[in-house]
């Protein structure tokens, strides 16, 4: 009788240690996602003051545009310091959400304002570095969208019986996901008919 108790205890740790350590893995796997969304910010991030740069020979007397850029951009590095120090933490990761989000309004403004100005627009440099924000952005929606998927399977997992007990036990917190807007996809296109 007392090996079959202690049978059903080691079946019974066995079990929350795999549970456990499921829960580990997901965690890990959101983490590492996120490291390849930082990589591709901080990227990003980097762009920016030479893309300011070649735009402030051409618009000096549109200092307050560019330094809007360097004030959303410098909140955007913050933002990203502190959710990468944590990627669980939500409120980390919505500030994160909104600096980036502010950033990509400041440089929409940036782009509409350099619209005007053809020789900046024709300009090698400023071209190259649009080019290489362009796709430094699309590298940072693939890495979001595997940042969420992450989190996704990582709450899916931690909020699922039994899962969810030991997830109590042991203090396993949900994740948030990370949803940085495009001013241009919220927009309704307008339709004009002549």
């Amino acid at each position: 009788m007392g090996w079959i108790i202690l049978g059903i205890v080691v079946l019974l740790v066995l079990f929350v240690v795999g549970i456990y350590n499921g829960l580990v893995t997901a965690r890990n796997a959101y983490k590492n996602a996120f490291a390849q969304i930082d990589v591709q910010l901080t990227r990003r991030h980097d762009l920016i003051p030479n893309l300011v740069e070649v735009a402030k020979g051409y618009l000096s007397h549109e200092r307050n545009t560019l330094e809007a850029v360097i004030q959303a951009r410098n909140a955007a590095v913050s933002g990203l310091k502190a959710a990468a120090a944590n990627p669980g933490d939500p409120a980390a990761v919505q500030n994160l959400a909104s600096t980036e989000n502010a950033l990509s309004g400041a440089l929409g403004r940036l782009f509409a304002l350099a619209e005007a100005y053809p020789d900046l627009k024709a300009n090698r440099n400023m071209m190259q570095l649009s080019e290489e924000l362009t796709t430094t952005e699309n590298k940072v929606a693939f890495a979001r969208q595997a940042f969420n998927d992450s989190v996704m399977a990582y709450n899916n997992k931690r909020e699922v019986f039994p899962s969810n007990v030991v997830a109590g036990m042991f203090g396993f917190q949900a994740a948030s996901l990370l949803e940085i807007e495009s001013p241009q996809k919220r927009e309704v296109p307008k339709v004009v008919f002549t």
